[in-house]
This record gives structure tokens, C-alpha cells and sequence, in this order.
């Protein structure tokens, strides 16, 4: 974020798209579970410990920050998302970054490289105008990327860009976009279907390679946004990665925001879905991000799971209307504003990190520091997973 019909047909890079085999957890880099049942074990989190890159950090003379995807590669290393639209600081973008640390930190960061997305036609997005909004990343099991974009609402047709989930490579060339339900393209910003800023800010890959993906709010026809008094709804979508396509759509709830903004406020507070992590095929660790300006940011991690009474809604137009039962939702961690003494920023990801000594894995979350100088930074914290 910065402050069911179809709705394209799957789309292919002028060659034939291959169907994958699907390869275990091992080789899936940070999007699954364990590779023999391909579900992991969650009971509590500990911090291990947290680093910052300064706002204004340049690298390869183009500024870094943005960081709304995060995803662990095969080699240890860690693909990150960049939500620059274009327009604002340069070229969309992602990087490729080194995250280090022990069982008891200290955690270091290092930009190891950058690269540029592409458009089907092979031409990078342009650094002038905003087309896309990048806001999530996932390694494929075949070692291609997926990529969520929340598109650009404008009422002026020519600038008005659809969201969308992709397909690249790890060069940033175009693969393929997935069929997403038309149910969350802008119409109007009014009266039905998406809102600005507030479309896909969440994906990830299940073990056994189902994508899933979220919107951060409520679409409009499901009801108002989050606020102090009330809560909200949004739609995970499970797709098939051999066919691009939609196969089930689940409602997930967000609570009210827990802290108001104080009068004056220069944004009004908000909360969101801003990223989940699948744990098991059905099973997720979901970030509720809450912001009150003036005050900051809580951040709450969510233990949520797609079980045999989850209502698949993605026959239902409004979930104003129908009844439903939405996915399962458990705390994990309730993070303040500051927490164990670290002040938190805009937490928009999470990812699995590298499994310690002891054997047991760790997560690490970044936030999009919205390349503000004065109240933000690049901020990456991590923690070891307690199993059961």
C-alpha cells in the first residue's frame, strides 16, 4: 500500500508455457511447509532481532525502499518487492537482498542486486508514469517468480491499469498473468468492485503449489472498510498455477482498527490484510496491519486456516447478502506500537528464513517504508518459530 466472471484470458510469452511438475518444499524456496508433509508446525514466535536500511539509501544511483514483497530464494537469498509505481522514484523494480543473522542476531542486511519488471512486449514498466503497483513476490516451483500488482485507479481511461498476478523470470521477463475474477478490477471506485490502493497487497504459494492471493480491504459491494468502530472482509482467492485460473475464493475478516488517529491527524487510521505466508496447503500466517498517523503502526500475526465449513464464496456477488462462514482466525503475535524495544514501521510482508542451528525455522517480516525520510525506514525483523 502507499498512502465471479473473468477478467483476462491467461496470457503466455511468445512460446509455449510448459505445465510444471511440482517439487517439493526443499526446493520451493520460502513459500511452503515442510517437505514431508508439507505442513508446518506454528505455536509461538521469539524475536530474534531487527535491522534497518535509512530511507534515502541509494543503490545503482536509484533509491531503495518500498519494500512490500519479500519471498526466500534457493540460495538462502531473499527476493524482495519494491511498491515504486513508476512515476515516484524510477523504474518498478525488485531486488535481490542478503539477510544474516544467528539465533541470537545481530541481523544485517545487504542489496545484492536490482532488477527491472517487464511488459509482455519485453520493454521495461516506465520510471514516468504510474502502470502498476508492485506489491508481493513468491518464487515459483519451477524458480520463475510470481509478482502481485494493485494496477492504478484513475477515472481517466488511458491511465486506469487493472490489478494483476504475473509470472516473470528471475530477469524480470514477462511469463505469463494469471486469470484473475473480475470481481476486484476497478469499475468506478464508487459504487462496486475495487478500491483504489486496497486490491492484491497479499500472495503466496502453498506447498502443494496452489497461489493464493488477497485483497488488503474490502471490495466495495462487500461492505465499508475497516474503521474504529467495525471491522472489515476480504476475498483470498486460490488459483491453479498449471492453468492460471481461479479455483475457490474464501472470505477472510479483519478486525476494527485497535487505535485511533488524534484529531488533526493528516490520514484517517486504517487496517489491512498486507501479506499471509502458507504454512500448510490451507493454513496461513496472515499480517493485520493497523496505522493511526501521529501515533504508529500495530502489527498483528494471525494464525488462519481454510477448513471443511469455510464457505467457498466466490459465487457470492456481495457478502453483504449471504450468509457465509469465513476462515478460521487465531492471534499469533500482537505487536504494539513499539515492541521489545523496536519502534514498528508498515509491516506489508513475510517470509520464511533460514532454519538455526536447533532446527527450527525463523520468519522474517520488512516493511514498506513509503520512502519517507523523516518517520521511516527500510526496517526487516526476525524471529524464530517455536514448533509445538
Amino acid at each position: 500500500m502507499n498512502f465471479p466472471s473473468i477478467s483476462r484470458p491467461l496470457q503466455r510469452a511468445g512460446h509455449l508455457f510448459a505445465l510444471v511438475t511440482f517439487v517439493s518444499l526443499a526446493a520451493c524456496g520460502g513459500s511452503g511447509g515442510s517437505a514431508d508433509s508439507g505442513e508446518s508446525s506454528v505455536a509461538s514466535l521469539k524475536l530474534i532481532g531487527a535491522a534497518s536500511l535509512p530511507t534515502g539509501t541509494l543503490f545503482q544511483g536509484v533509491e531503495f525502499g518500498g519494500i512490500s514483497g519479500l519471498d526466500l530464494a534457493k540460495d538462502g537469498t531473499f527476493w524482495a518487492m519494491s511498491d515504486d509505481r513508476g512515476g515516484e522514484r524510477g523504474t518498478p523494480r525488485f531486488y535481490n537482498l542478503a539477510i544474516d543473522y544467528g539465533a541470537t542476531g545481530p541481523v544485517t542486511v545487504t542489496i545484492k542486486s536490482q532488477t527491472f519488471m517487464h511488459r509482455e512486449d519485453g520493454t521495461s514498466f516506465p520510471a514516468t508514469a504510474r502502470t502498476v503497483d508492485p506489491e508481493a513476490i513468491r518464487l515459483a516451483p519451477n524458480g520463475n517468480l510470481y509478482w502481485a500488482s494493485e494496477g492504478n485507479w484513475s477515472a481517466t481511461p488511458s491511465a486506469l491499469f487493472q490489478p494483476f498476478v504475473r509470472e516473470m523470470t528471475t530477469a524480470g521477463k514477462f511469463v505469463r498473468e494469471f486469470t484473475t475474477p473480475s470481481i476486484y478490477n476497478y469499475v468506478d471506485n464508487t459504487t462496486t468492485g475495487g478500491r483504489s490502493n486496497k486490491i492484491f497487497e497479499a500472495l503466496t504459494v502453498a506447498p502443494n503449489g496452489t497461489v493464493y492471493t488477497a485483497n488488503e480491504d474490502a471490495l466495495i459491494q462487500d461492505g465499508p472498510i475497516t474503521t474504529v468502530q467495525a471491522g472489515s472482509v476480504v476475498r483470498v482467492t486460490a488459483m491453479d498455477p498449471a492453468t492460471g485460473t481461479a479455483i475457490a475464493q474464501y472470505a477472510y475478516q479483519l478486525p476494527k482498527i485497535p487505535v485511533d488517529a488524534p484529531a488533526g491527524a493528516r490520514f484517517p487510521p486504517d487496517n489491512g490484510l498486507s501479506d499471509f505466508l502458507a504454512i500448510g496447503n490451507k493454513k496461513f500466517i496472515a499480517i493485520e496491519r493497523a496505522f493511526a498517523d501521529g501515533i504508529g503502526n500495530t502489527i498483528r500475526l494471525v494464525l488462519t486456516e481454510i477448513t471443511d465449513a469455510t464457505t467457498d464464496v466466490s459465487r457470492i456477488a456481495k457478502l453483504t447478502d449471504t450468509p457465509y462462514t469465513p476462515m478460521t482466525r487465531k492471534m499469533l503475535l500482537e505487536m504494539p506500537i513499539n515492541y521489545q524495544g523496536i519502534k514498528l514501521d508498515n509491516i506489508e510482508a513475510i517470509t520464511w528464513g533460514k532454519t538455526l542451528p536447533n532446527g527450527n525455522r525463523t520468519i522474517v517480516l520488512a516493511a514498506d517504508n513509503n520512502f519517507t525520510a523523516d518517520t521511516q525506514a527500510n526496517q526487516f525483523i526476525v524471529f524464530e518459530v517455536l514448533p509445538n
